[in-house]
């Protein structure tokens, strides 16, 4: 079915750097429990490259870090015109997701080819053939969650598949009146799948009415709109751009503050059995 209801809104990062007279006075935190990285930290000193990526920079918003968040890696990438990849994937344990915020580029995998633009959605299951490219004239960006794959004896590996956020209806929090809802990409029922990478909406005024207090581990990246989130014992003013770092259990809650929807992408690990040993 096809979701539509109004213009949507991607944020991106574009670099630059900030002039003398700026002020170090900043929202970026980093606890014990949760870090927010905001938009304004996203400048050119704090890029990085990759092996076999051409005319690419990006932003590592959240990597494995022992006694934190340990499931899963989350870049912002950057890809110039005539960049992109023919061995973008070095790990062959990673699985990958893809979602674009700015531009247009074509993925190849499985002998097909895509053309993907904002909103675009790609699940990349271990040890797909992939490449990556910017034909246009313009910058693509986008966002690479990637995380090592649990395989489970008995259950196939997930299928590759190339969607957009159109293409998929939101699903309501029951008694939200569809003020909360969920864009989900997988069928939750799926336990090939273990992690759900989503987007999810709250239109003006919604929240989240209690510390949502679970062992997933998560990534919030924000699309769209502005928020007052609770984080352990904070309240923090998050607004598009902005990224929150969440380890498992950390309480979390949220005011969405309007005057339009507060959207983010969001990560979670799901569907295996708790690690017991290391």
């Amino acid at each position: 079915m096809t979701q539509s209801d109004g213009p949507r809104s991607y944020y991106a990062p574009k670099g630059g750097h900030p002039g003398q007279d700026t002020l170090l006075t900043d929202r970026a935190v980093f606890t014990e429990a949760y870090a927010v990285i905001p938009k304004g930290t996203m400048r050119d000193i704090v890029t990085s490259l990759l092996p076999f990526w051409d005319k690419t920079r990006l932003w590592v918003l959240s990597r494995p870090l022992s006694g934190f968040a340990e499931t899963f890696s989350q870049y912002i990438m950057e890809v110039s015109p005539g960049g992109g990849s023919d061995r973008p994937e070095s790990d062959p344990a990673a699985e990958g997701v893809l979602f674009v915020v700015e531009g247009t580029a074509t993925l190849t995998a499985g002998g097909q080819s895509f053309d993907l633009r904002p909103g675009s959605y790609a699940y990349l299951p271990p040890q797909t053939g992939w490449t990556f490219s910017n034909p246009g004239s313009d910058p693509v960006r986008f966002h690479w969650v990637r995380k090592a794959y649990e395989p489970v004896e008995g259950l196939d590996r997930p299928d590759f598949f190339v969607t957009h956020e159109d293409e998929v209806t939101p699903s309501a929090m029951p008694g939200t009146d569809g003020k909360w809802a969920t864009t989900r990409f997988v069928d939750p029922q799926d336990l090939r799948h273990d992690m759900h990478v989503t987007i999810v909406t709250f239109q003006p005024g919604a929240v989240i009415p209690f510390a949502e207090t679970h062992v997933m581990e998560h990534g919030l990246y924000v699309l769209e709109g502005k928020a007052v989130y609770r984080l352990n014992q904070d309240w923090v003013e998050v607004e598009a751009g902005d990224y929150m770092w969440l380890r498992a259990f950390c309480p979390q809650a949220c005011y969405a503050g309007g005057p339009g929807p507060f959207r983010y992408l969001l990560y979670k690990d799901v569907n295996r059995h708790m690690k017991l040993r290391s």
